[in-house]
């Protein structure tokens, strides 16, 4: 998909993207556990950067859990942005967060960040050389030590378990009652549409985006997360 497709298709989910993936919210919420495990050593004033913010559900965890942090949410999708200030203005964090429509180069300049987050984003850059431009682009926005936490659908260790993982993963979307046409017509968009890498190739093109070698953080099912430290 080009950008404009992309944000195009999440305009159209917004308004039920959240009740979409509700299945997942375990996965999530042990997702937002490991990474709230390693920016805890932020300081209590951080300023930490969102990218792809899309409903805003790590941004108003991060507010609710580190109540002194100040967050920018960077979201190209217009709907999906409004579905992340409504929820913020809801849970009482609006004030301490910016939401910026847009993609990161469109970002004013600032202060550098002291991390960032980049949810389920950087898969749909099915080009590795702009995929690692994409972190370095996040790179640049962070302070000498900041930290990335990163989380995309990876492959497995073993290439040869996608279709296991695949199959588990679709089914945990759709139900169990997954019919053969769906999970054919998922398997095509996936391979289309998203970069599904082995987890060393992510890691990688991270390395390449100038960050040092990331530690895989997370696993469950094909959703897989990585910390980074910037790389001096």
């Amino acid at each position: 998909m080009t950008d404009d497709e992309l944000r195009a298709a999440f305009d159209q989910q917004a308004a039920r993207y959240d009740a979409q993936w509700e299945a997942m919210a375990p996965i999530r919420a042990g997702l937002y556990l490991l990474v709230t495990g390693s920016f805890a050593d932020l300081p209590d004033d951080a300023r930490v950067l969102c990218v792809g913010a899309g409903t805003g559900a790590e941004v108003t965890h991060l507010a609710h859990r580190f109540p002194g942090w100040h967050v920018t949410a960077v979201e190209p999708s217009g709907p999906m942005l409004d579905v992340c200030r409504q929820r913020a203005e809801r849970e009482g964090v609006a004030s301490r967060c910016v939401f910026h429509e847009g993609y990161l180069d469109s970002l004013p300049a600032s202060e550098p960040y002291h991390a960032a987050t980049c949810f389920l984003v950087s898969q749909f850059i099915l080009d590795r050389a702009d995929r690692a431009a994409f972190f370095h682009g996040i790179a640049e926005r962070l302070r000498p030590d900041g930290l990335l936490a990163s989380a995309d659908l990876a492959s497995g260790a073993n290439p040869a378990d996608f279709d296991a993982l695949l199959h588990a993963w679709l089914v945990l979307m759709a139900g169990p009652e997954v019919s053969p046409e769906r999970m054919e017509n998922a398997r095509a968009a996936y391979a289309r549409d998203v970069a599904v890498l082995p987890p060393a190739e992510v890691a990688s093109i991270i390395v390449s985006g100038g960050f040092e070698p990331p530690v895989q953080v997370f696993q469950a099912g094909l959703l897989h997360a990585w910390c980074a430290k910037r790389a001096r």
